[in-house]
């Protein structure tokens, strides 16, 4: 994972975005240190060890460019959280920093980015890189993930395994109100 530049998170116009930004940034770079830590420990492990690390950066490196949201031309919202300040980078400009931050280091840990047309362009000074498929982006927030029946499942599962406590608390409060009213 690369470490971004989250100030401008903390920078926001949104007050209470911005101070809690501050934990959850701090919070985010931890994880993204110990990500990349666990991917220097696996490209420099055995053979098997840096497989599971490409394998890794293969099945994320789509998912994790689709997570900055839908390019500029297709976000709905980001013109006007610009324009409040509430976003200080649009989305492409986030997904091209994560670009030029990260594949430097997969190089570094004798990775290879899964993207054919993955090169760095001299006169723009950042890498070019195709774009995800916007059309699985869109189809995942629709509720059309490759995981989403089981996510709902067990969802659901949870909710049924506890209907005996919602029926218990629901229990006790009407017997606290019958003796509350017989009090009276």
């Amino acid at each position: 994972a690369a470490i971004m530049n989250q100030v401008p998170l903390q920078r926001t116009s949104f007050g209470p975005y911005s101070r809690a930004m501050i934990r959850i940034c701090k919070e985010e770079s931890f994880h993204q240190r110990q990500g990349y830590d666990i991917m220097m420990k696996m490209a420099a492990g055995t053979p098997a060890q840096k497989k599971m690390a490409q394998d890794a950066l293969n099945r994320f490196w789509y998912p994790s460019l689709m997570m900055f949201g839908p390019s500029d031309k297709e976000s709905v919202h980001s013109e006007q959280s610009m324009a409040w300040k509430i976003k200080m980078n649009t989305n492409d400009e986030l997904r091209q920093k994560f670009v030029d931050q990260t594949v430097p280091q997969a190089e570094y840990l004798g990775l290879t980015v899964p993207d054919e047309n993955l090169k760095w362009n001299e006169d723009t000074g950042h890498y070019d890189f195709s774009q995800p498929d916007w059309s699985e982006f869109f189809d995942v927030l629709k509720g059309n993930g490759p995981c989403n029946q089981e996510r709902l499942a067990a969802r659901n599962s949870a909710w049924d395994d506890g209907k005996w406590v919602r029926d218990g608390l629901l229990a006790h409060a009407e017997k606290k109100a019958a003796r509350k009213v017989a009090a009276e």
